[in-house]
């Protein structure tokens, strides 16, 4: 079906065998913002339904050669794609209860006895005119909500997913800490504060991690914040509060940039990326790198790694959901999902840029994203 609608243009079907009365009709209704399609048969009247999904109304008439009104109603309600459409009798024939009853039974809203009421008809239009444009705001706030929906979906994965590596970082702080009090002098005070240190720091990532999300869920794309975001410091943030293992280095080439952006995106899509090139590094010293380009309206940034790299017929397909590359480090990853990536893209593309990789097997991986300024 095609629509054409345009605005808020609505949209009325008048259906009778007469010419006349198709332009009389015509007449008695047209206001601002109405459209009129017509057909002489019931026939015409199927075709026009079927290749027009914007109609809102139906003023049918009853008694039309070869196929009736009364049948040209029970087809349409019959239809999952018309069954919605309100219909008006018009008829000529007998205002006998029976006769009105059929035409309620087929499926129409309102019955309207000719000739007709000028008054009548304009106001009982204009009521379904109204209840139509109810009915499409109510549409597309389910449809609003529904994508509010799917994006906190994809949110409480990535922050659940992002909330790991600290808490995991958290609770071997806190193994070492225990250590320490079963055996004090196998520590020094020196390693000791610093355990402390990084605990609390972690500590309060994540919990700024989990009210940011309490402030995405209720709020819209639209709604949500935009702030003054320092990129360097945070990269720093996410560097430290990931716990690299001591064999892997993380260097920044900055400063990164200042932008003014979500935050919560932008720290996810690095701490995704930085997390990967910790997690599937095999080599015994470990590098990532993090930089940036600047260009007139977005910065691309980039995350290299040294570790294992991704075969170049993987490269197009581990945006892909479930995707994961095949080489021997990533299939046996802890917790590769293969949704991570996926997310990832999703993010960058909702901020109007794009991601990609370059990668060799056994040299590493450097990984590029746009971020709209």
């Amino acid at each position: 079906m095609i629509s054409n609608n345009t605005g808020n243009e609505f949209t009325i079907l008048l259906v009778d065998d007469r010419e006349e009365n198709l332009l009389a009709l015509e007449a008695m209704l047209a206001t601002d913002n109405r459209t009129f399609l017509k057909a002489s048969s019931g026939g015409e009247a199927l075709r026009k339904v079927l290749k027009n999904e914007s109609i809102g109304l139906i003023m049918l008439d009853v008694q039309m050669p070869e196929m009736d009104g009364f049948e040209v109603a029970h087809l349409l309600k019959s239809n999952p794609k018309t069954k919605d459409i309100a219909i008006i009798f018009v008829t000529a024939i007998s205002k006998d209860e029976q006769y009105v009853m059929k035409g309620f039974d087929e499926g129409a809203v309102d019955y309207l006895q000719k000739p007709l009421d000028i008054n009548v008809t304009k106001a009982k239009v204009n009521v379904f005119e109204r209840l139509y444009r109810y009915q499409q705001e109510l549409k597309q706030s389910l449809q609003h909500i529904e994508r509010i929906n799917k994006q906190l979906e994809k949110f409480v994965y990535v922050v659940a997913h992002d909330l790991k590596s600290p808490l995991t970082g958290v609770i071997g702080a806190m193994s070492l800490l225990e250590m320490a009090a079963e055996s004090p002098a196998g520590i020094q005070q020196e390693e000791l504060l610093e355990y402390i240190t990084h605990s609390k720091e972690a500590s309060y990532y994540m919990a700024n991690m989990v009210n940011s999300l309490l402030d995405y869920s209720r709020k819209s794309m639209d709604q949500q914040a935009v702030e003054e975001v320092d990129v360097q410091e945070l990269a720093e943030q996410i560097a430290k509060l990931l716990f690299p293992p001591k064999h892997i280095k993380i260097r920044i080439h900055g400063p990164l940039p200042v932008l003014n952006t979500r935050k919560l995106k932008l720290q996810q899509v690095l701490q995704n990326l930085i997390s990967n090139g910790i997690k599937y590094n095999d080599k015994s010293e470990g590098l990532i790198e993090i930089g940036y380009r600047d260009f007139t309206n977005h910065v691309e940034f980039y995350v290299r790694d040294n570790g294992s790299g991704i075969a170049s017929g993987e490269q197009s397909t581990i945006f892909n959901l479930f995707q994961k590359a095949s080489n021997s480090a990533t299939a046996t990853a802890e917790s590769s999902t293969g949704v991570g990536l996926s997310i990832l893209k999703l993010l960058v593309e909702e901020q109007g840029g794009r991601v990609w990789v370059n990668s060799s097997p056994q040299e590493g991986s450097t990984f590029y994203f746009e971020w709209n300024k």
